[in-house]
């Protein structure tokens, strides 16, 4: 398990490299361009090389970029649609660019529409966007539920899949954070392992390329996205411990997204804290 931070890309992709060395990250996820903004971000040749270059020396193994969080892909309206497909080009483009190991996006919005409309809405511009990148995959992240947003089951997420053609691709990011929140009990490693066993089964576990590791202000069920402190939330350490402790998940990069001591992100602490965890659910198996 490759255990690392999100990190800020102020002042170019290096200094995201230099700050994922500063957090002790072995894997690092980043925004390509601000994620309340539209306005996409241009990477010259010599950041991105330079990036490649220190990512090829370590000690960070694995980038992955988060896509901007305004994408609705179910979006009807022309200006969001377009605007949404645009954005997440670009997002793949980098990823292609700094041999990312995929873009996660949070599938998108039903509102009002209906489900089949929505569903195929979301398929078309999955589909649009991967014919116009080259190599980077696309991570389907599972959500809280809230608000009428997509991908709270795996059911949903397979869906999505299919209805894009199966990409080879296409897969998945899994938030622990948004499975409690959706309503999975994963508060122990034998509940874990009962939804695990459920995404194989409907997804298929070689699709999953990626987690998120997160505690949780809200409650089980509640469909409310807050991220909390590892091991200070309603996961707590044995939930967390669990989670970073699944066997099926070796060798996943596994990104914290909490605010930090400071509100800017994780810092060395916190990466070693999740750490620390691993080993207490390591251990717990065994015993």
């Amino acid at each position: 398990m490759l255990i690392g931070a999100h990190v800020s890309t102020a002042g170019g992709l290096r200094k995201a490299h230099e700050r994922g060395v500063e957090s002790d990250s072995e894997a690092i996820q980043i925004f390509n361009q601000s994620p309340r903004m539209w306005r996409p971000v241009t990477y010259g040749d010599e950041d991105v090389e330079g990036f490649r270059a220190l990512m090829a020396a370590g000690p960070v193994e694995v980038v992955v970029i988060h896509a901007v969080y305004l994408i609705n892909c179910a979006a009807k309206e022309p200006e969001i649609r377009e605007k949404s497909v645009t954005s997440l080009i670009h997002a793949l483009r980098v990823g292609d660019a700094i041999g990312a190991r995929g873009v996660v996006l949070h599938p998108g919005s039903q509102k009002k529409q209906e489900r089949e409309e929505t569903m195929d809405l979301v398929a078309e511009a999955i589909q649009q966007a991967l014919a116009e990148s080259e190599r980077c995959p696309l991570l389907l992240e599972n959500t809280a539920g809230a608000g009428g947003t997509l991908g709270r089951t795996f059911e949903e997420l397979a869906d999505i899949l299919d209805r894009s053609g199966g990409h080879e691709r296409i897969g998945l990011c899994l938030d622990c954070c948004h499975m409690l929140a959706s309503g999975f009990d994963i508060r122990d490693a034998e509940g874990l392992s009962e939804v695990v066993d459920e995404c194989d089964r409907v997804v298929g576990l070689d699709r999953l390329r990626c987690l998120h590791v997160n505690d949780s202000q809200a409650p089980l069920g509640s469909n409310r996205d807050r991220h909390e402190t590892l091991a200070e939330g309603e996961l707590g350490r044995k939930g967390i411990g669990a989670f970073l402790s699944e066997p099926r998940f070796e060798g996943l990069p596994t990104l914290l997204e909490t605010g930090g001591p400071d509100g800017k992100g994780p810092g060395p602490d916190e990466v070693r804290s999740a750490r620390a965890l691993r080993a207490e659910g390591l251990k717990a198996r065994e015993g």
